[in-house]
């Protein structure tokens, strides 16, 4: 693999395990696409770094048992803000 694309696995994996944050965030704080930080984090960086891959792993999973809660979170906001404009 090129080292450049090991180093951005490492980089997008450490972010995630230090902030939490979702692929999607990661993704706009370093300015790729998420199915390039999700490639990442889930296929490569299994093979170059192996304990940082089981805490971005933990990260994902937390974050895919709450998106269910997030995106009921936005939609209420979305309608409340409606409802204040009339």
């Amino acid at each position: 693999m090129w080292e450049y694309i090991a180093e951005r696995a490492r980089r997008n994996g450490a972010y995630i395990a230090e902030t939490g944050c979702t692929v999607r965030a990661c993704a706009a704080h370093f300015g790729v696409s998420k199915s390039t930080v999700h490639k990442d984090v889930t296929e490569r960086l299994r093979f170059i770094d192996p304990d940082l891959y089981e805490r971005v792993k933990k990260v994902l999973g937390v974050n895919l048992c709450e998106r269910h809660l997030r995106g009921g979170d936005a939609t209420r906001r979305k309608y409340e803000l409606l409802g204040r404009k009339n």
